[in-house]
Formats: C-alpha cells, structure tokens, sequence
C-alpha cells in the first residue's frame, strides 16, 4: 500500500522551513519516491521569533508555538496550491526545536499540530521527540530508523545540519549519537562577518587554526562521554561561544572547521567505517568535506542535491507514517530510551 506524507523540518541553524512531499511503499522492504520538495527561507521577523524564542516568557512561548503552527500550516496550504497537489494521507511535523534538555526529562519543539490540522484539515502527526525523554531517551537522533529502513545499503549516514550527528550498524544493532556542532557555529561565526553562512568554507580557508582554542574545544568532555549522546543550542551556549570571544572571525572559522574534521574523521576511524552518505546543509561545505576526506580512507559519498537537502523532512514524513501505522518508528539503540517505540501525537 502506497502512503503519501510531507515531512516538515526547521533545523536549529534557522536557513528555513524544509518541505518534502514522499511517497512510501512497503514491499520486501520500505521504498520511498521524492515527489516535491522546497525549502521555504523565514522572513527576518520569523527567523528573529525563533532565533529569541528561548528567552520567551511562558505566555509570550506558548502563544509563539500556536503562531508558528498556523504558520507552518498555511506554508502547506501554499505548497500544495503551488505544486497542484490534491491528496496527502498525513502531515509530519518535527517543530522548532526551543529547548532540549534530557537529563531533565524534557524537550520542547514548537508548531502546534492542532494548528497545522486547524490550518490544513489534513491528519498530523508531531511532537516526535517528547516522549522518548520520559522513555529515559535522549529525545535524538531519531532520524536513524529511516537510514535502517531506507538507506541501509551505506555503511554509515552522517549529516551535517546545525549539529552533526552519525547513524552506523554495530554488531547487528544501529547505533547513532551527535558528534558535534556545525552549522549553528560556522553561521554564527560567518555573521560577524555579515554573511548568512560560510560558502564553501571559503571565509574558513582564509583563516589560520588557532592551536590554542582547538585544544580547548577538543578536550570538552562532551566529546569522552560513550553514546547514545545529543546536544543543544544550550550546550553551545555554555560551552562553546565563549571560548570564541576576542578571537579573529576568520581564525574562529578555520579552527572550529578543524575541530569539526577531527571530530567526526574520530568516529569514523574508530568505527572501521568503508563508505558514508553524507547530507545536510554541510555537505557543501567542501574546506570541511576536504578536512574530513584527509584525516580518514572512509569513501565520502554525497548523493544528489534533494537527498543532501531534504534526508531529514524525508525521514520524518516517513516517521510519520510508521506511527499512523502503530509501527516502531524510534530505536532505543540510537536514543537510550527504555525500549523501541512509536512516537508522536496524532491529530
């Protein structure tokens, strides 16, 4: 039986609102059709509400988390206008992502599904994560069940979005963790340079590796502590941009794209890792692919331009329809949850 679903992702690097519209099919095993995709950029009053949402009062928070659900639910409606689109069997929405904090038991992304039904009159599936942090989990990654089901056939998926994270098979069990921040550093880096983000690496490659911050980022303990293990924008807030105050944008740039390198190139050494799909926002980043290439023999495969851009909406779509199905669509393997589990509220 044939389910078509969108997917909907806003990752925590605020370069927009992923659409992905998929068709899925079980056979012998999941198969899966990319029919529509887009990427929807935030105005400057949209991406400046997310950006800030974290210092909302609760009132101000839960009345920004209704908004951004009609929001997301007339970005839909516009979408399937644009592209004729008659039918979709369901809507899968992870959110934006405002807090992330397991060891406290909770997770909180934003878009209220009700609104997204209200707006759309179409079934949503959302808040994906939260009940894997009751369950003891970390909440993420939780995009491992699709590389289990739809892209088993590479050794390893790693994408680089805001942050980096790793999904690989281990001794017959799928395993996944975050590596370390991304996209939600470099950005930040390259805006105090007045650009949106580092094209190519190119503002990395003009400056130098400072030897003395690159120790101090590669000994955070983040980095010893055994999987399964996620991170946040809190994290990187207390941990992270204040090594980077009073040093050079460009030299911040290089050494923290340095940084990146050794730390996923670690992981992939470590884990005798043959061939790795590579996606998200950095796999366009060639100064950090480059890095990545020199420090491991593992094949660095980035496939086309809608797998690179739109894996992660692709993969909720499909979370979605495992849990419309009631089918396990969070593995406690990747998360440290209790058990495997189906997620996510039903509207």
């Amino acid at each position: 039986m044939k389910t078509v679903a969108i997917g909907l992702m806003s990752g925590t690097s605020l370069d927009g609102l992923d659409i992905c519209f998929a068709e899925f099919e079980k056979k012998e095993q999941w198969t899966f059709r990319i029919i529509k995709s887009e990427t929807l950029s935030y105005s400057n009053d949209w991406e400046h509400k997310l950006r800030n949402s974290i210092h909302l009062s609760a009132p101000d928070l839960l009345a920004l988390n209704s908004e951004y659900g009609f929001y997301l639910g007339k970005q839909v409606k516009e979408f399937m206008s644009r592209h004729q689109i008659e039918h979709i069997d369901l809507i899968a929405s992870h959110g934006h992502t405002v807090f992330h904090q397991p060891h406290r038991k909770f997770t909180l992304q934003i878009g209220d599904g009700r609104a997204i039904k209200t707006e759309t009159n179409i079934p949503v599936i959302y808040d994906f994560r939260s009940q894997d942090v009751l369950m003891e989990g970390n909440g993420a990654p939780l995009v491992p069940i699709g590389d289990e089901l739809l892209f088993s056939e590479y050794g390893a998926c790693l994408n680089l979005g805001g942050f980096s994270n790793i999904s690989l098979k281990l001794n017959n069990k799928r395993i996944a963790f975050d590596i370390a921040p991304v996209n939600i550093v470099l950005n930040h880096l390259a805006q105090q340079l007045d650009k949106n983000f580092d094209e190519n690496g190119d503002l990395a490659r003009k400056g130098k590796i400072n030897e003395t911050l690159l120790n101090q980022l590669n000994s955070l303990d983040f980095y010893k502590q055994p999987y399964p293990k996620s991170l946040g924008v809190e994290w990187c807030n207390e941990h992270v941009f204040p090594k980077l105050v009073n040093i050079d944008s460009l030299d911040s740039l290089a050494t923290f794209t340095e940084h990146i390198a050794e730390q996923i190139s670690a992981v992939i050494n470590k884990s005798n890792i043959k061939d790795i799909l590579v996606t998200g926002g950095g796999a366009y980043n060639a100064f950090l692919i480059e890095k990545i290439k020199k420090n491991t023999a593992a094949e660095i495969i980035i496939p086309e331009k809608e797998i690179v851009e739109y894996k992660e909406a692709l993969i909720f779509a499909f979370m979605g329809v495992l849990r419309m199905h009631n089918k396990i669509n969070i593995l406690s393997s990747t998360t440290g949850s209790t058990s495997n589990h189906s997620s996510g509220i039903i509207v």
